[in-house]
Order: C-alpha cells, then structure tokens, then sequence
C-alpha cells in the first residue's frame, strides 16, 4: 500500500472518528433535550390538575376535571385510588381500565419513567396523592413518545448521511491534497532511480524554493548529500589518480636503471644511488598514506603529555637549515616558553611539514621566518616566507591530499612532496584541538599560523574524541 493512500486512510479515518463522536454528542444532547421537554409539560400539567382537583377527608377524589390548558389530546391523565381503583381519567383514554404504569401506583414521590403500553413508547409521571402525610392515591400523567423517536430518527439518519458525505469529501480531499504534498518525493525518487541507472551524481532534484515544509527541507538535504557524494567521488578519483602518477615516476626510473645496470657489467654506483632513492621515495609515499589512512580511521593513536614547545621549535630550526642549506635564509622572529598537552613527535611532524612546504616553494635567495609564541591561553606557531604565494582559489584546498596549485607554485626538480605534509598536519591540529590559518598572496609569499591551546594543569590521557580522530 503506498504511503499516498495510507495517509488518505488515516486522515479519513480521524475525521470519521471525530464525525462519529460529534454526531452522538448532538444526538445524545437532542435526545436529552426533547425529554426535559416534555418532563416538563408532564410537570406543568400534574401541577395544574392538582390545582383544580379535591380529595375527601374519607380519601375519595371529590373533584377531577383537566383544566384549560394549551395541550392537544396527546395528554392522557389517570387518578388512581390507592386500593387500585380508578377514581378518575382523561377522555382520550376513559376507556382504558388498566394503570398506565403499574409500577408507578407504588411510588412514593413523583418519578419520571418511559413505559411501553399496548406497543405504544410513552413518558409518564406518577405523582402520589396524600391526605395528612398519609397516601390516598395517585395521579398518572403521560404522554406518547412517537413524535421524540420520529425526530430521533430522523437526526439519525441525517447524521449518517452527513457524515458518510463528509467523509467522501475527505477521501477526494485528502487523495488530493496528499497527492500535491507527496508529487516532490515522486522527483526525488525518480531522480534516485536515475542516479543509480546512469552513475551520475551531478544530477539534482528540482528545488522549490517556495517549499519550506519537510518535503521542501527533505529536497534540500538530499541535493546537499548528492552534492558531497560527488565532491567525494571526485576527490577519490583525483586521489587514485595521483597516486597512480606518484608511483609511477619512481618506479620508472627504478625499472630504467635495472634495466641499465643488466646492460652493464659492472655496478653503476650512480644508478644504485637513484635506486635508493626513489625507493625511499616510494617509502615515505606509502608511510605517508598509512599514516593518513590510520588518522580517518582512528586507530593512529596520540601520546598525551606536557610538551615543551620551545624546545621542539629549537630542533625544528636546525633541522631547517641543514634543509635549506645556503639556497635560503631562515631565522627565528620570535621564541617564547610555551607549554602543551599532546603528542610532541606529532607537533613536531606539523613544524616540519609547514616549513619543508615552505622551503620547497621559496626561491633561492628567499626568506622563511619561523616563530612561536602565545596569546591568553592559546600558544601561535608562525612559518612565513616571501615565495610564490597561493592563488585564492586554491587555498580552500591546500589541506586534500595530493592537491598543489601548479600553475601559481611551480615544482622545482628537487621536489620529492607528493601533497600529504599539509594534510597530517591538518590532522594532527586538528584533534590536538586546535586550527590552522593561512594567509598568502601571489608573488609576496604565504604564511602559516598555528594555534593550540595552552597546558592547564597535568594532562591526562587524551579524551576517545580526540584520539579516534576527534
């Protein structure tokens, strides 16, 4: 059963419950109505007769007539003897013999009760007679219940015709409305469908920018799944397609010089060399990506503890120049003493690889400024350098893996990166609870600042969060 004519079901069969119990409601109440009517003519009119009516001191009526009242012949009266003798009756029924209600001789106040006589439904009224506190007889005063079933009746009728109506009206209504509600998932679901037929999650389903219900907020966040899935799929076709190229060169070059040193007869130190080298190229790659691969899956695990800063920025430095040899100048802006809690290994990887990065893109003669300081209670890490610089337009993308802006930061020969320094050290950052900023403007050169929070207290073991990869 589809979910158009489930809901056309339920809101039908609310509206039927709800016309169900309305309509007893108003039939109950008109029911109650027309008996307090006529309860009360029976009252007025036992009142009335009293009034002209006298009882002997022996106990025998001395007076009876129906007095002039604005009633039809509707109204039967009888005055019963309290030995069971009538005393007295109304015309339309002097030849009734017979209490109109047995059971209401016996009464000892007045008292209201419907009875059946001669299969005819009345209302009575049986009042009891006294003398002196003492019981002489008793008045019956009745009237038939014909026209009060006939109106039932017909209420009865007219409220199921009214609610089998209404609720036709609502089945058309609600298939409708439902209908018109339900058209958007139609899209979404044929746009699905499409998807999954033709492998193409550029499509999108129409938004309606008017809707702003849940089916509306449904289109939304399905485009908006469509849309990472097909950034996530280009990012994974991009990745496979530069590892392809990252180890393809090495292994070029490796399969080239076996091949020349199976050529030569003796060994060729320089080919051995070149050999050595692209395998640890190959080497670093694939540590690399392990090391990523174990950062998103959680299971690269962070040391927590007191960590001096300064200390690991003093080694960073030197590690720097032994790097940049006498191509670049590098020097310290600023150095402060600033404490940590985290990984230090981690924190140094992250200093490496922003200022490796920032070698490998500064010209010769070019100058890289490194500092470290804090602000309140967060410490700055600063790398600044006077190179190329970043094009706007690929700095949103600096931290994916393998991605570099070629046209704007040209590879040099001695390039040996693949794309991944930035990456881990977005990571490492990151679930060290802190932020990475750049700054950077083509042809003035880019700048690396690092923020993380500063040691309060003794560190304790790092929260799952962080070290599942926050």
């Amino acid at each position: 059963m589809s979910l158009r004519i489930r809901l056309t079901l339920l809101y039908t069969s609310l509206l039927g419950g709800i016309l169900l119990l309305f309509g007893a409601a108003v039939y109950s109440l008109v029911n109650v109505v027309l008996v307090i009517q006529i309860d009360d003519v029976l009252d007025r009119t036992h009142q009335d007769i009293l009034a002209e009516t006298s009882i002997t001191a022996l106990g025998g009526v001395r007076e009876f007539k129906l007095p002039d009242l604005d009633v039809d012949t509707s109204i039967f009266v009888q005055v019963w003897s309290r030995n069971g003798n009538l005393q007295r009756a109304s015309i339309n029924i002097d030849q009734l013999r017979e209490p109109m209600d047995p059971l209401g001789l016996q009464a000892t106040r007045p008292i209201f009760r419907d009875v059946v006589l001669h299969g005819v439904r009345m209302r009575m009224l049986s009042v009891p007679l006294t003398v002196a506190d003492r019981q002489v007889g008793t008045l019956q005063v009745g009237t038939s219940l014909a026209k009060v079933d006939s109106i039932r009746q017909v209420l009865f009728i007219v409220l199921i015709v009214v609610t089998v109506l209404a609720l036709i009206v609502a089945v058309i209504a609600g298939y409708i409305s439902t209908r018109s509600a339900l058209s958007p998932l139609e899209s979404v679901t044929q746009t699905a469908m499409q998807i999954t037929r033709a492998d193409d999650l550029s499509r999108r389903i129409p938004d309606q920018a008017t809707r702003e219900d849940e089916v509306g907020q449904l289109i939304q966040a399905f485009n908006q799944t469509l849309e990472r899935l097909e950034h996530l799929f280009i990012s994974q076709r991009r990745f496979l397609a530069d590892v392809g190229h990252e180890l393809r060169t090495p292994l070029t070059v490796i399969q080239g010089n076996i091949d020349l040193l199976r050529r030569m007869d003796d060994v060729d130190e320089e080919s051995l060399e070149s050999i050595e080298n692209e395998v640890a190229r190959l080497t670093r790659l694939v540590g690399d990506l392990l090391l990523l691969a174990q950062a998103e899956s959680g299971k690269l695990p962070l040391d927590r503890s007191l960590v001096e800063l300064d200390t690991i920025f003093l080694e960073v430095f030197q590690q720097a120049q032994i790097l940049a040899q006498s191509r670049l100048t590098i020097r310290i802006g600023e150095i402060d003493q600033v404490l940590v809690c985290g990984d230090g290994d981690r924190l140094k990887q992250v200093m490496l690889n922003l200022v490796s990065n920032s070698i490998k893109y500064t010209p010769e003669g070019g100058e890289i400024v490194i500092g470290l300081g804090k602000t309140e209670n967060l410490a700055r890490i600063v790398v600044s350098d006077n190179g190329s610089g970043i094009p706007a337009k690929d700095i949103p993308f600096i931290f994916e893996r393998f991605y570099r802006g070629e046209q704007s930061r040209v590879r040099s020969s001695n390039d040996k990166g693949f794309g991944l320094g930035l990456s881990i050290a977005y990571w490492i950052v990151k679930n060290h609870g802190g932020r990475i900023e750049v700054d950077s403007q083509e042809g003035q050169g880019t700048n690396f600042c690092v923020w993380l929070p500063l040691a309060v207290g003794d560190c304790v073991d790092m929260e799952d969060g962080l070290s599942n990869g926050g």
